[in-house]
Protein backbone atom coordinates (compact mmCIF):
# COMPACT_ATOMS: atom_id res chain seq x y z
CA UNK A 1 0.00 0.00 0.00
CA UNK A 2 1.26 3.47 -0.87
CA UNK A 3 -0.22 6.57 0.70
CA UNK A 4 1.09 10.01 -0.14
CA UNK A 5 0.29 13.44 1.23
CA UNK A 6 0.42 16.33 -1.24
CA UNK A 7 2.17 18.49 1.38
CA UNK A 8 5.16 16.11 1.31
CA UNK A 9 5.68 16.31 -2.47
CA UNK A 10 8.06 18.86 -4.01
CA UNK A 11 6.82 20.89 -6.96
CA UNK A 12 8.46 21.80 -10.25
CA UNK A 13 7.52 23.84 -13.33
CA UNK A 14 6.46 21.84 -16.40
CA UNK A 15 7.04 22.73 -20.02
CA UNK A 16 3.55 24.32 -20.20
CA UNK A 17 4.55 26.64 -17.31
CA UNK A 18 2.28 25.18 -14.63
CA UNK A 19 3.46 24.27 -11.14
CA UNK A 20 3.23 20.49 -10.74
CA UNK A 21 3.50 17.98 -7.93
CA UNK A 22 3.95 14.44 -9.28
CA UNK A 23 1.88 12.31 -6.91
CA UNK A 24 2.41 9.00 -8.72
CA UNK A 25 4.71 8.66 -11.72
CA UNK A 26 7.04 5.92 -12.99
CA UNK A 27 9.95 8.01 -11.64
CA UNK A 28 8.65 7.77 -8.06
CA UNK A 29 6.34 4.74 -7.91
CA UNK A 30 5.77 1.25 -9.34
CA UNK A 31 3.35 2.66 -11.94
CA UNK A 32 4.44 2.26 -15.56
CA UNK A 33 1.43 3.16 -17.72
CA UNK A 34 0.02 6.34 -16.14
CA UNK A 35 0.80 9.31 -13.94
CA UNK A 36 -1.13 11.49 -11.50
CA UNK A 37 -0.12 15.04 -10.65
CA UNK A 38 -1.56 18.16 -9.08
CA UNK A 39 -1.18 21.29 -11.20
CA UNK A 40 -1.56 24.83 -9.86
CA UNK A 41 -2.25 27.89 -12.01
CA UNK A 42 -2.16 31.24 -10.20
CA UNK A 43 -4.94 33.84 -10.57
CA UNK A 44 -4.78 35.61 -13.93
CA UNK A 45 -2.19 33.20 -15.35
CA UNK A 46 -2.51 30.92 -18.38
CA UNK A 47 -0.56 27.77 -19.21
CA UNK A 48 1.38 27.68 -22.46
CA UNK A 49 -0.58 26.37 -25.46
CA UNK A 50 0.63 22.79 -25.99
CA UNK A 51 -0.25 19.22 -26.82
CA UNK A 52 0.97 15.77 -25.91
CA UNK A 53 2.11 13.55 -28.78
CA UNK A 54 1.11 10.27 -27.12
CA UNK A 55 -0.60 10.96 -23.81
CA UNK A 56 -4.32 11.19 -23.25
CA UNK A 57 -5.04 13.41 -20.25
CA UNK A 58 -7.91 13.84 -17.82
CA UNK A 59 -8.23 17.03 -15.79
CA UNK A 60 -10.23 17.06 -12.56
CA UNK A 61 -10.77 20.58 -11.22
CA UNK A 62 -10.14 20.47 -7.47
CA UNK A 63 -10.44 24.21 -6.81
CA UNK A 64 -11.12 27.41 -8.68
CA UNK A 65 -12.49 28.42 -12.05
CA UNK A 66 -10.87 28.73 -15.42
CA UNK A 67 -11.29 28.96 -19.14
CA UNK A 68 -10.07 25.79 -20.83
CA UNK A 69 -9.24 25.97 -24.52
CA UNK A 70 -8.97 22.77 -26.55
CA UNK A 71 -8.34 23.09 -30.30
CA UNK A 72 -9.72 26.64 -30.27
CA UNK A 73 -12.94 25.79 -28.40
CA UNK A 74 -13.18 27.66 -25.07
CA UNK A 75 -15.30 26.54 -22.12
CA UNK A 76 -15.57 27.67 -18.52
CA UNK A 77 -14.53 24.97 -16.05
CA UNK A 78 -15.01 24.87 -12.31
CA UNK A 79 -14.58 22.76 -9.20
CA UNK A 80 -15.62 19.11 -9.66
CA UNK A 81 -15.47 19.18 -13.49
CA UNK A 82 -13.74 16.32 -15.33
CA UNK A 83 -12.29 17.06 -18.77
CA UNK A 84 -10.90 14.58 -21.30
CA UNK A 85 -8.04 15.88 -23.45
CA UNK A 86 -7.05 13.48 -26.22
CA UNK A 87 -3.44 13.04 -27.35
CA UNK A 88 -2.58 15.55 -30.07
CA UNK A 89 -5.20 18.10 -28.92
CA UNK A 90 -3.75 21.58 -28.45
CA UNK A 91 -4.84 22.99 -25.09
CA UNK A 92 -4.27 25.55 -22.34
CA UNK A 93 -6.10 26.79 -19.28
CA UNK A 94 -6.47 30.27 -17.79
CA UNK A 95 -7.27 30.90 -14.14
CA UNK A 96 -10.10 33.45 -14.12
CA UNK A 97 -10.74 33.26 -10.37
CA UNK A 98 -9.35 34.97 -7.29
CA UNK A 99 -7.77 31.80 -5.84
CA UNK A 100 -5.35 29.18 -7.12
CA UNK A 101 -6.74 26.91 -9.83
CA UNK A 102 -5.87 23.37 -8.69
CA UNK A 103 -6.17 20.50 -11.14
CA UNK A 104 -5.55 16.78 -10.81
CA UNK A 105 -3.94 15.60 -14.05
CA UNK A 106 -4.12 11.92 -15.00
CA UNK A 107 -1.97 10.99 -18.03
CA UNK A 108 -1.51 7.77 -19.93
CA UNK A 109 1.21 7.13 -20.99
CA UNK A 110 2.79 9.06 -18.10
CA UNK A 111 3.71 12.75 -18.37
CA UNK A 112 7.09 13.58 -19.90
CA UNK A 113 8.67 16.80 -21.13
CA UNK A 114 9.58 14.97 -24.35
CA UNK A 115 5.91 14.19 -25.09
CA UNK A 116 4.87 17.82 -24.57
CA UNK A 117 5.01 20.11 -27.61
CA UNK A 118 4.60 23.88 -27.24
CA UNK A 119 2.69 25.57 -30.05
CA UNK A 120 2.17 29.15 -31.16
CA UNK A 121 -1.07 30.37 -29.56
CA UNK A 122 -2.10 32.05 -32.83
CA UNK A 123 -2.30 28.68 -34.63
Amino acid sequence: MEIRNIKDIKSYITKDNSKIKEIFHPNNSPLKSMSLAEAVVLPGKTTNYHYHKQSDEIYFILQGTGILEIEGEKRKVRENDFILIRAGSRHRIKNIGETQLKILCFESPPYSHEDTVLVDSTQ
